[in-house]
């Protein structure tokens, strides 16, 4: 990843916003533009520091500096435990960044690092959201190349799921079992907790899963995803523990033909609502309207849920090298749920990077 020129196009973006700099906090932010992961950091004062001149810096606790010892793109400077790290910070920031000019802050900045920093009620500050997601919200070739194959270790998982005996065991246990197989394949890990939601639980969209086992004639909603080198993939594929009824089939093929609906809009240059409202028109002339409720997708990339989100009346323009979910979904009180969920690229026209059967699977 060319991580300069990342910081590069920031820098440009902040002029044009006459910021004079900005603080980003370990996570997805600190990682897109340094290639820098910290684990644990959170606790000790960890920051990127970006002036909008001047060489970018870090300040990191000296329990990192193996870790960082390739880091060059600009300076470094550590603090031992016993240190008042603060004392630093004040120090770069007011050598690099002049005073009563807006500062930009990364929004997973921890609240204690801003309440401790006194010295930033000198500056102007202002969210570094809605620079950062413009410049990540388009992926290169190479992004999109790694959040592909977090997509193939998804499909891989479901056809997994499909082989083995599922009946009788808990949905905690399948859970667990499917972040067992996303780390065996080779997965950084789960981007986010798996989700097996049975029976009437399916119809509880971001269900915890629980001791319920699982029953012949239950519908299973298995919604998880895997991270590749950073990047988020995120699947859902829902099946029947033997032969689905006829409300079931119904209300089956309804999710699976709004998603494909959904899907055949995606191009460069429509509001990412409409790719929304040709899922949701489908689905409420199919008389299931109010059984869908929430948006049909969201962005991914280094965080599962980022820009563009699929929300109704969205009028973000999609564009090439964009990348989200579209994930309808009816959901049935007592009774049951379905998602069908797949991530999407655009290019000309959206192409799937998850590839698993959207058919029915009965097993």
């Amino acid at each position: 990843m060319d991580y300069r020129r990342r910081i590069s196009k920031l820098r440009e973006m902040m002029e044009e916003n006459e910021a004079v700099g900005a603080l980003i906090a370990p996570g997805s932010n600190f990682y897109y533009l340094t290639g820098i992961n910290p684990l644990g950091s959170l606790e000790r004062l960890f920051l990127l520091l970006i002036p909008s001149e001047g060489e970018p810096a870090i300040i990191a606790p000296q329990l990192y500096e193996n870790e960082l010892s390739t880091w060059e793109l600009g300076r470094l400077f550590l603090w031992h435990d016993g240190e008042d790290p603060y004392q630093l910070f004040r120090r770069v920031l007011e050598e690099n960044f002049p005073k009563n000019g807006k500062l930009l802050v990364d929004d997973t900045m921890p609240v204690g690092t801003l309440l401790k920093a006194e010295f930033l009620e000198n500056y102007k500050l202002n969210t570094l959201s809605l620079l950062i997601s413009e410049l990540r919200v388009i992926k290169s070739h190479e992004e999109i190349k790694l959040l592909k194959k977090a997509a193939e270790i998804v499909d891989k998982v479901f056809y997994t799921l499909l082989e083995e005996k599922i009946e009788g065991r808990s949905e905690k246990e399948l859970a667990a079992w499917i972040e067992y197989l996303i780390k065996s394949l080779g997965a950084d890990g789960i981007s986010f907790e798996p989700i097996v939601a049975s029976g009437p639980n399916g119809a509880n969209p971001h269900h915890r899963p629980t001791d319920r086992k699982i029953k012949r004639g239950d519908v299973i909603v298995f919604d998880y995803g895997a991270k590749w080198k950073g990047y988020c993939s995120d699947i859902t594929r829902t099946v029947v523990i033997g032969e689905p009824s006829e409300e079931v089939k119904s209300a089956y093929e309804t999710v699976k033909e709004a998603q494909e609906r959904a899907f055949q809009t995606v191009r460069g240059g429509i509001a990412a609502g409409d790719v929304d409202r040709a899922a949701r028109e489908y689905i409420e002339k199919a008389g299931y309207g109010k059984y869908f409720t929430h948006r049909t997708g969201h962005g991914l990339g280094l965080d599962v849920h980022e820009e563009p989100y699929i929300s109704p009346g969205n009028s973000t323009i999609l564009r090439e090298g964009m990348v989200f979910t579209i994930e309808p979904g009816i959901y049935l009180p007592g009774k049951f749920g379905i998602r069908i969920e797949d991530d999407v690229f655009v290019k000309k026209r959206g192409i799937r990077l998850t590839e698993a059967k959207r058919e029915l699977m009965c097993i």
